[in-house]
């Protein structure tokens, strides 16, 4: 039995096959390296009924998440699900790893994601190539769920929402102001509260203030990391994935043609992909 996860911050979305035929499908919390020491990651598994009862029957497992950046957090990660899965390989790889063989499999491409977090990349037909990108929620992470949370709560504290906007913030949300600084700066992974409020967006999505600010968003991600990829790689498809861009695929694929560019596919969830390239595999 192979076992294909593939997680964000917000959640791991895992599916479990054997011989092609899919045995169970489900997601779990996401797993982040970055956040979560091995203790927790196993703890997490622990858990899951699932998991459990297939533990022994998985022989390899193929890990893609955000935060697995590094082979020190790699190995965090690979630890943990070695000590579970008992008679398994386990093979761990960054998320924009999983997402450029969800989209573009054994072909060159350019991948890019957007969903909690954002990112980019450079993908060869086998390798994912280095670069100065994925600097993550505080530094970068333009137009993600977390990027989008932000504007909205700094729009709100600094009262430059708009009116009716406000008002609606203020019946979805707690907007006791020590309790949303509190929430920002001292939770173990705020990453998840900023991307909560992508929901928020979704909810009102007409809005013109809020489509503006997704614009704005958009544009920084295009500009920060699509375009100088795109230089340099000016003849191969480019790819998204991600829950952000799922959601609002039309603005993204706009502010893409305004740039220049044209996205061939947008996939929200990348884990159905991978399974058929990896049962395939197998």
């Amino acid at each position: 039995m192979v076992a294909v996860v593939y997680s964000g911050s917000n959640y791991a979305h895992w599916r479990l096959a054997e011989k092609g035929r899919t045995k169970a499908s489900f997601k779990t919390s996401g797993i982040n390296p970055y956040f979560m020491d091995e203790k927790q990651i196993l703890n997490l598994l622990n858990k899951n009924i699932s998991l459990i009862h297939h533990a022994e029957e998985v022989k390899r497992v193929y890990f893609f998440g955000a935060g697995a950046y590094s082979d020190e957090l790699k190995a965090r990660v690979s630890a943990a699900f070695t000590s579970f899965f008992k008679y398994s390989k386990v093979q761990v790889a960054h998320d924009v790893d999983g997402a450029a063989i969800a989209c573009c499999r054994n072909s060159p491409g350019i991948i890019g994601i957007c969903g909690s977090g954002s990112n980019a990349a450079w993908f060869d037909g086998k390798k994912v190539k280095p670069n100065n990108f994925g600097l993550g929620y505080i530094l970068a992470d333009e137009g993600s769920g977390n990027w989008l949370g932000r504007q909205l709560i700094k729009a709100f504290m600094t009262e430059t929402l708009p009116e009716n906007l406000r008002r609606k913030f203020a019946a979805k949300y707690d907007t006791d102001r020590n309790a949303l600084l509190e929430k920002v700066y001292r939770s173990k992974q705020p990453v998840l509260y900023l991307n909560s409020f992508a929901e928020f967006y979704i909810d009102n999505k007409h809005d013109q203030y809020l489509k503006n600010v997704i614009k704005t968003g958009f544009n920084k991600l295009i500009n920060a990391y699509l375009l100088p990829l795109h230089k340099q790689h000016p003849q191969v498809p480019l790819h998204f994935v991600g829950s952000v861009a799922w959601a609002f695929e039309d603005q993204l694929r706009e502010e893409a043609a305004l740039a220049g560019l044209q996205i061939t596919t947008i996939v929200n969830e990348p884990i159905n992909n991978l399974l058929i390239y990896y049962s395939n595999k197998n």
